[in-house]
């Protein structure tokens, strides 16, 4: 007997409606629909513990969020915000970490992850920070957080350095804790510290240490000099680390003329470094000093996948100083960015769509594809296809992680008299 049955699916690359067959966790079939003889709702029953009915919506492998930050979620109330740019939501925030409780900062990630659970989302990336402000109280919170919804989400921590490290000798030796109590991987923030270059050179030390990637907040300013990422490439080539390590922002490209933009990336592509923009906060806390055509101060991924980059989009923060607002929809997201970046073929949303779906499953690790042997890990989108669920931020119906269903949401329906 079949563990689950998923009928009416409509997949990318079928031209037919299909029922995806699950055994023990694992797609055990994809048969046509159509072409299948018509089965009795009593004899579908016996096939499978469990049916679901699709209804002809698109069924992809769920959406994944690699740079976001959990244990400052869901802070505005505590944070005044009256210039609205990153020095000030880097003060508010740290004022507020102070106060930050275990217990607080779980059920502030245990918020957030529903959201993202009930969006579809399925795998994700949280940075986590580890300074003298909050010790350990944060990590172990998000710890719980990943053990609670694991049936539902697969969770990496990312112990990371926000408020600096080379005049901070706690903050590395609380890293140091973090990755030997279970932290996934190391980040960094070297535009936050007094010596940048030596920022990146002891989270690399730590990272080869504890053999763990590395993810870096870079370049977030609106200056085409000073970028920080030859200094990052050096040492990612140096190190032998190409293909694990990652980058959030990066703002400075869009800054940069285009001849300039392209040798950078070219740098980025020779280190095999992933890069991750983030629509929400690039776009809040840039441009402020500027009174007539605002920059949009964010990167076009598109043009960097282009070059053969790997480039993802995430939502960063939700409801606090760095981005008032959020849900924790990465449609919703790749929506914004396409339009910021003033995307328009199927071509090119279809590129968006994989920034949140497979590009950022590869940087964490996880299988994306639908196929025969792979992970029942699914997602029912009420839209036809990748390209219309980004334009028309398409409602989430349903999700799946190794055949278990762990959300629903009913479709709207009009009420006529």
């Amino acid at each position: 007997m079949l563990d689950l049955i998923i009928k009416n699916a409509r997949l990318t690359d079928y031209d037919d409606l299909v029922d995806i067959n699950v055994k023990d966790g694992h797609i055990h079939s994809i048969d046509s629909s159509e072409n299948e003889p018509k089965v009795a709702q009593e004899d579908i029953e016996n096939l499978a513990k469990q049916t679901f009915d699709a209804q002809g919506h698109f069924v992809c492998s769920g959406f994944y969020e690699s740079h976001i930050h959990l244990d400052k979620a869901c802070i505005l109330d505590r944070c005044s915000i009256e210039d609205g740019d990153l020095n000030e939501a880097v003060e508010e925030t740290g004022k507020a970490k102070e106060a930050f409780t275990e217990a607080d900062v779980f059920a502030r990630g245990c918020k957030v992850i529903e959201m993202a659970i009930k969006k579809g989302t399925v795998g994700l990336r949280t940075f986590v920070e580890t300074d003298k402000k909050t010790e350990l109280r944060s990590f172990e919170a998000i710890k719980r957080v990943r053990d609670k919804y694991a049936f539902a989400i697969d969770i990496e921590i990312c112990a990371f350095a926000q408020d600096g490290l080379t005049t901070e000798p706690r903050t590395q030796e609380l890293l140091q804790q973090a990755l030997a109590q279970g932290a996934d991987l190391i980040g960094g923030c070297p535009y936050k510290d007094e010596h940048p270059e030596q920022h990146i050179e002891m989270v690399f030390d730590l990272a080869q240490q504890y053999d763990v990637d590395v993810d870096f907040h870079l370049d977030f300013d609106l200056d085409p000099e000073g970028s920080s990422i030859p200094k990052l490439v050096e040492e990612t080539i140096k190190r032998n680390y190409q293909g694990r390590v990652s980058i959030g922002h990066v703002t400075k490209l869009s800054a940069m003329d285009k001849a300039k933009r392209l040798e950078i990336a070219a740098l980025l592509k020779l280190a095999k470094i992933t890069l991750t923009v983030l629509p929400a906060t690039d776009i809040y806390l840039n441009g402020r000093d500027y009174e007539a055509l605002i920059p949009r101060g964010m990167v076009n991924a598109n043009e960097l996948a282009e070059m053969g980059l790997t480039t993802t989009i995430s939502s960063n923060n939700i409801l606090n100083a760095f981005t008032p607002y959020g849900d924790a929809s990465l449609l919703r997201m790749a929506n914004m960015y396409a339009n910021i970046a003033q995307l328009s073929k199927d071509s090119e949303i279809s590129d968006v769509f994989a920034m949140v779906t497979k590009n950022a499953a590869d940087l964490l690790s996880q299988a994306s594809e639908i196929k025969v042997g792979a992970p029942a890990t699914l997602v029912v989108v009420e839209t036809k296809d990748a390209v219309s669920a980004v334009r028309t931020v398409a409602q989430v119906l349903a999700g799946f992680k190794n055949g278990r269903q762990t959300f629903a949401n009913a479709a709207a329906t009009i009420c006529y008299e």
